[in-house]
């Protein structure tokens, strides 16, 4: 979890809340436990607090001034959601502290003026998507961190064509993203791969021209052949 104090210890607003899409059935798969071990860390490193009274090793103690990223934030402050989790993984997640948002966003979460990291690895490229239009603007999307697919690796696998008309506000926001790969570990390698830390410096998003934003058009993916995605009410 260390590995994300360098990218988000910069000039820009450090997340004070937390949502996390396509975690998977950690009662059943070892990567998804792994994945939730290391939000756990990752929420006691940016002392981001979960509510669980110390469980699970979330610090609830007071944070040294020089220690803190974050300010210390009222409990159930990270909410997750999967279709695919079953009932006693609901459990188990309120239990470690954490809520669940009530129903399947699709990813079109608008972070509302607060800083707000998404937890998102190895989830469907219409999910990034979804998120950034819901945020499409200089003032929210520098208010958001991604940890999940690099957007680099989404544009060297795609044929251009297929990514600006698919998935045309990760194409379009690709000059004012900022990523850094997490560390491999030998042990975790389908677990992480392909894993990076992305923000949006509001300088950045600035350089960009008017055009860029003056498209706000709420994907369909009419013409997508793999979405990857469970859809609402499905």
């Amino acid at each position: 979890a260390g590995a994300v104090r360098t990218p988000l210890s910069g000039p820009a607003e450090p997340p004070a809340r937390c949502v996390c899409y396509g975690l998977g059935r950690f009662g059943r798969c070892p990567a998804a436990r792994y994945q939730l071990a290391f939000l756990l860390l990752l929420l006691d490193e940016l002392r981001v607090s979960t509510g669980a009274g110390g469980s699970a090793g979330v610090s609830t103690g007071p944070v040294p001034a020089h220690a803190a990223l974050s300010p210390q934030v009222p409990p159930a402050r990270c909410a997750l959601f999967d279709p695919a989790f079953s009932a006693r993984e609901e459990a188990a997640l309120r239990a470690l502290g954490l809520c669940l948002l009530p129903e399947n966003e699709e990813g079109k979460h608008g972070v509302e003026g607060a800083a707000t990291l998404f937890y998102m690895v190895h989830c469907g490229k219409a999910l990034y998507n979804n998120l950034l239009w819901s945020n499409w603007s200089p003032a929210a999307l520098s208010k958001l961190v991604i940890i999940g697919n690099s957007f680099r690796g989404i544009e060297e696998r795609l044929l251009s064509r297929i990514l600006e008309r698919d998935y045309s506000y990760i194409a379009k926001v690709l000059k004012g993203v900022e990523e850094v790969a997490l560390p491999s570990h030998p042990r975790y390698l389908d677990t992480f791969n392909d894993t990076s830390v992305h923000w949006f410096p509001l300088d950045k998003l600035q350089e960009l021209s008017p055009e860029v934003w003056a498209f706000v058009e709420e994907p369909m993916y009419q013409d997508c052949e793999d979405l990857e995605i469970i859809r609402k009410g499905e």
